[in-house]
């Protein structure tokens, strides 16, 4: 019998202990996990108790999220005053589907829960306060993103601007779009049907083209093997031939022109000259001629294979093989082959060459400031050094004087006159990539900057699928229109 009891008083010991080890591990090692679970209906109480701070235009005139309050159990509802006009860069602040973009990546901010908010937060307490978070002032410029929005129109794609010197994003944006208001909605069955529309449409609402979709930089990528040619020794004025295709060494396969033609009637044709008309043979055999190692290196100084953001979460990196065989060399170097980039990386690549080599680090918020309009943090300019680099200069100042000349000729005279601006020299690059194994129209391209000897904004488009001309499309005929609107609104709109 006194066995018995004692081996049931351990069992006992044991059984407690382990329970007294639960309640520490969700105590202590879990605690914020749980508390910050989207599922934990206190939590949500707590979050929609709260007065969610706003989200600003850079000019703070220009509310793109507020909260108002309900007559509902949860006090606080979030409105988006501009519909979808900025859905992809506020994000949505939803009761049933949680957060994205801005309002997720500064949600502490937003909902009042930093520590340098825990002083404030006791205050209003003990004085009977209303509890508020701070204002998130983005650096978005409304024309530039309005801009953006009409010229992509019903296509799917993205556009991004930003300073080339500050790295401030003057306009962020993705279509097809959404409503961030009906997902923030409180009807939650209304809110479960609107996401699941959203879901199911192929063409992806949701996703954020700007920064989490990559697709081949085609000709655009020409630039980077301008850099790294440049970079090599070669000067604008160094001669290729100019054959109709150009062989690729081991192998049968060939690069051709577009329209399967010379690009100077088969005489010499000088580097400027190759990018002015975009000549497909003269860059895949620069690529041969710099090789491999030389233009991985200068892909990944522009910020190929590492994160451009951190504003935003899960940024997706643009893409440069690790190795190439001679082919893929070339293939590569017109952008082709395995290279893919998003919106954010083209933009950054025609930013660095306006900002003599250097990589601006981009920014989305530029300051979080409390009601009374005291700031609270600042996001000033900086540059970037992307992952695995040493400094932010992608190529010398002096390369990147000779490369934005070049780049001016091409929408003076070359593929991307449609981008041409009046009054206001533009430098850029055309780009077009047929989709391998695909009957869909080609994913186009325009990189560029304005004014070009002193730029005040960079821009990079997409329009995938040839956009609204199908097939025929080109970087020149239907990116650079778009992108024409979107410098000539952040001229005018940014001081």
């Amino acid at each position: 019998m006194t066995t018995g009891l004692r081996r049931t008083a351990i069992a006992m010991f044991v059984l407690l202990g382990l329970v007294f080890v639960n309640l520490n591990v969700i105590q202590v090692f879990r605690a914020d996990d749980l508390a910050n679970d989207d599922r934990n209906s206190r939590t949500l109480i707590r979050d929609y108790d709260t007065r969610r701070g706003l989200i600003l235009g850079a000019e703070q005139t220009t509310v793109l999220a507020e909260s108002e309050e309900t007559d509902g159990p949860l006090r606080f509802r979030r409105r988006y005053p501009q519909g979808g006009l900025f859905a992809h860069a506020t994000g949505y602040h939803s009761v049933v589907y949680g957060r994205s973009e801005i309002e997720d990546s500064f949600n502490a901010e937003l909902a009042g829960n930093t520590p340098e908010a825990f002083s404030r937060n006791l205050a209003d307490f003990l004085a009977g306060r209303e509890r508020t978070g701070d204002d998130v002032v983005t650096t978005l410029r409304p024309a530039v993103q309005q801009a953006a929005v009409q010229g992509l129109a019903d296509q799917r794609g993205a556009v991004v601007a930003l300073n080339p010197q500050s790295g401030a994003i003057l306009g962020l944006a993705s279509t097809p779009g959404f409503d961030p208001d009906r997902l923030a909605s409180h009807n939650t069955s209304e809110a479960a049907s609107y996401k699941q529309q959203l879901d199911t449409n192929p063409h992806k609402p949701l996703l954020n083209r700007a920064v989490r979709e990559w697709h081949p930089p085609g000709s655009t990528f020409k630039l980077v093997t301008a850099a790294a040619g440049l970079a090599s020794g070669m000067s604008p004025t160094r001669t290729f031939e100019d054959p109709t295709r150009l062989e690729l060494p081991r192998t049968e396969a060939t690069i051709g022109n577009y329209g399967g033609g010379t690009c100077a009637g088969g005489d010499q044709i000088s580097l400027a000259e190759a990018l002015r008309v975009s000549c497909n043979t003269t860059f895949a055999q620069i690529g041969l001629d710099v090789g491999e190692q030389a233009l991985i290196a200068q892909a990944e100084e522009f910020g190929f294979n590492a994160p451009l953001i951190e504003q935003l979460a899960d940024p997706l990196a643009s893409r440069m093989p690790d190795e190439l065989n001679r082919p893929q060399v070339a293939q590569a170097a017109i952008g082709e082959f395995d290279v893919r980039a998003t919106p954010l990386q083209m933009a950054l690549v025609a930013a660095a060459i306006g900002n003599n080599g250097t990589l601006p680090r981009p920014r989305i918020v530029k300051a979080v400031q409390d009601t009374s309009g005291a700031v609270l943090a600042e996001y000033g300019p900086s540059t970037l050094t992307p992952q695995g680099q040493s400094d932010a200069q992608a190529l010398s100042p002096q390369a990147a004087s000779t490369l934005r000349n070049m780049m001016t000729g091409v929408v003076e005279s070359g593929t991307g006159t449609a981008a041409q601006l009046p009054d206001t020299s533009v430098a850029g690059k055309t780009g077009t990539a047929q989709m391998r194994q695909s009957e869909a129209g080609p994913t186009v391209w325009f990189a560029g900057f304005a004014p070009a000897r002193d730029p005040r904004v960079a821009v990079a488009v997409l329009v995938e699928e040839g956009g609204s001309a199908g097939s025929d499309a080109t970087g020149g005929g239907v990116a650079a229109p778009i992108a024409r609107q979107v410098l000539a609104a952040a001229l005018d709109s940014t001081p």
